[in-house]
C-alpha cells in the first residue's frame, strides 16, 4: 500500500481502508438549533434523523436534545455556566467540553475526573469559560460508538465585545458510515481500521444534513466557524472564487492569514474560524471542495449567492483581528523540556505486543492485528476512554513553562488533543510556525516533529490522546499531571 503525505492521502490507501464507500452530496442542510441562553439542560437520547436528504431513509441516531447536531450551547466569556446532562441512553456516558480550559473535575473523563453518568441519571457541569471562541462537546465514554452515532454539539463562547461582521455562521461537519437502508454501519472498532486511518465514513453532513447549498449575499462579511466532529476524516477545504482568512484556530485567535495553498486543513476535533468577504457575483454558485484524500475530492456544499445588489460595494473596513484570550505566555528561556513519541500502526514496522499496556474500558476488537494494542506514546499504550488510577506519563509543577517535542514515528495522521490547556505551536519539522497559533488539537502528519509550549497552570490529571478515536481506543492515549501542591 502506498500513501502520500503532503496534505493528501492516496486514493489506493483510502480505498484499501474503506473499500466500497461512496461520498454523498445532496439536498439542503438543516439549521443548527440553539438552546436557551441560561439554564441549559442537555439530554443524551436516541432519535431519528434524515441525514442524507429527503430521498434517503431516516437514520437511528444518538443525540443531544433530539437533534443532529446537538443543541448549540452559547456561553459568555467570564460568565459562570451551569449545564445539567441527563442520560437516556442504555449505557453510561459523560460529556467532555472540548477545548475549554475548565476545572479538572468538569472535564468529563470517566473514572479519571468524574464517575460515569449511568442510564437514567444526571450530572451537573459547572465552570466559567475564560476564553471566547469556538468549542464543542461530545462523550468521553464508549466515545467511538457514541460519537459515531451522533452525540456531538457545538459550544460558542461569545466575546465580551461584539465582533464586526454581518453574520456569524456555524458549519458543524461530521461524516457517517451509512448502509443503503439508511442505518449506521455497526461493528465499531474494526482491527484493521484501528491500525490504519480509523473509521472514515461515506456521508458528510453540514449541520446535520447533506448540504446542496448555503445562501450568502454579495458584499457581506461572514464569520464562519468550522468544526470537524468526524471520527477520523481529515478535511482540506477549498472555497472556489473566494479568499477566506483564518482568524482563530481551536477557539484561540491568531494573526489573520490566508491558508497555505488556499486549503483549510481540519483534522478531527479541530475548529477553525474564518472571515470571508463575499465578493462573488449575485445569482452565482461557488463550490466548497474537500480534496484531502487524493483522487477522492467531493463537493461539501456551494455558496449560493442571492439575486440583488451587493450589501456594500467594497469589503468592510473593520479589522479582521479578534480580541486575544487570557492565555498565559510560556517563558521559552526557562521551559522544562520533554518529548512524546507516537508509535505503532500498520506500515510502521511496529505493532504493539501484549506488554507496555494499561487497560481500562477497552472495547472488544479494538486491539491491533496481532492482538495487542495498535499504538503507543513513549512506548506505553493506554486503551479505552479513561479510568481511575491511570498513571501519568509526565508530571509538571503548577506554573512551570513546559516545552513538548512531539514526534510522529508512524505512517498515519494524528490529531493530538490535550485536555484542559491550549498549546502555543512553535515549530514544525524545524521551521518556525507563524501567525502566533495556539491549539488544543494538533494535527500531525506522518513523520512530523512539532514543538509546542504552554504554562502548566491547570492542576489535575489531563488526557492527551489522538482524536482519531480508533487510535485512542487502541492505545494512543496518555495522562499528563499538573501537580497543584506547593
Amino acid at each position: 500500500m502506498t500513501t502520500e503525505f503532503h496534505g493528501r492521502m492516496s486514493r489506493r490507501a483510502l480505498l484499501q481502508v474503506c473499500a466500497g464507500l461512496l461520498l454523498t452530496t445532496a439536498l439542503p442542510a438543516g439549521a443548527v438549533r440553539a438552546a436557551p441562553s441560561t439554564g441549559y439542560r442537555i439530554t443524551a437520547t436516541p432519535a431519528r434523523a434524515r441525514l442524507a436528504g429527503l430521498a434517503r431513509p431516516e437514520t437511528d441516531v444518538w443525540t443531544y436534545n433530539g437533534t443532529v447536531a446537538g443543541s448549540l450551547v452559547r456561553l459568555r466569556q467570564g460568565v459562570p455556566a451551569r449545564l445539567v446532562v441527563k442520560n437516556r441512553l442504555s449505557q453510561e456516558t459523560t460529556v467532555h467540553w472540548h477545548g475549554i480550559r475548565l476545572p479538572n473535575e468538569m472535564d468529563g473523563v470517566p473514572g479519571l475526573t468524574q464517575p460515569p453518568i449511568k442510564p437514567g441519571e444526571s450530572f451537573v457541569y459547572e465552570f466559567t469559560p475564560p476564553d471566547a471562541g469556538t468549542f464543542w462537546y461530545h462523550p468521553h465514554s464508549n466515545s467511538l460508538e457514541q460519537l459515531g452515532r451522533g452525540l456531538a454539539g457545538a459550544v460558542i463562547v461569545e466575546e465580551r465585545e461584539a465582533v464586526a461582521v454581518d453574520r456569524d455562521l456555524l458549519w458543524f461537519l461530521a461524516d457517517w458510515r451509512l448502509t443503503e437502508g439508511g442505518g449506521i454501519t455497526a461493528r465499531f472498532g474494526n482491527r484493521m481500521e484501528a491500525a490504519m486511518s480509523g473509521r472514515v465514513g461515506n456521508t458528510v453532513t453540514l449541520n446535520g444534513r447533506v448540504s446542496e447549498a448555503e445562501a450568502v449575499r454579495a458584499g457581506e462579511r461572514v464569520r464562519l466557524r468550522l468544526v470537524n466532529a468526524s471520527l477520523a476524516r481529515v478535511m482540506a477545504l477549498r472555497f472556489d472564487g473566494h479568499r477566506p482568512v483564518i482568524v482563530a484556530i481551536d477557539g484561540q485567535p491568531c494573526d489573520p492569514h490566508e491558508p497555505a495553498a488556499g486549503r483549510i486543513l481540519l483534522g478531527p476535533a479541530m475548529r477553525v474560524d474564518l472571515m470571508i468577504d463575499m465578493q462573488g457575483e449575485p445569482g452565482r454558485r461557488y463550490g466548497v471542495i474537500d480534496d484531502f484524500y487524493d483522487g477522492l475530492s467531493y463537493r461539501l456544499t456551494e455558496l449560493a449567492y442571492e439575486e440583488g445588489p451587493p450589501l456594500r460595494a467594497h469589503p468592510l473596513a473593520a479589522s479582521l483581528d479578534l480580541p486575544r484570550n487570557p492565555l498565559p505566555e510560556p517563558d521559552l528561556a526557562t521551559t522544562e523540556r520533554h518529548e512524546l513519541t507516537l508509535q505503532g500502526g500498520m506500515m510502521s514496522g511496529m505493532m504493539m505486543g501484549g506488554g507496555g499496556m494499561q487497560g481500562g474500558g477497552m472495547m472488544h476488537g479494538m486491539m491491533g492485528m496481532g492482538g495487542g494494542p495498535a499504538w503507543s506514546i513513549n512506548g506505553l499504550s493506554m486503551t479505552g476512554d479513561g479510568h481511575a488510577g491511570m498513571a501519568p506519563a509526565l508530571t509538571f509543577q503548577r506554573g512551570r513553562s513546559i516545552m513538548l517535542t512531539m514526534r510522529n514515528e508512524t505512517a498515519w495522521w494524528h490529531p493530538m488533543h490535550f485536555h484542559g490547556h491550549s498549546m502555543r505551536v512553535l515549530s514544525r519539522n524545524g521551521v518556525a510556525v507563524p501567525h502566533r497559533q495556539w491549539q488544543d488539537t494538533l494535527l500531525m502528519a506522518p513523520k512530523d516533529v512539532v514543538e509546542v509550549a504552554f504554562v502548566a497552570d491547570n492542576p489535575g490529571d489531563w488526557m492527551l490522546h489522538c482524536h482519531v478515536l480508533d487510535h485512542q481506543m487502541s492505545g494512543m492515549m496518555t495522562v499528563l499531571r499538573v501537580d497543584g501542591s506547593n
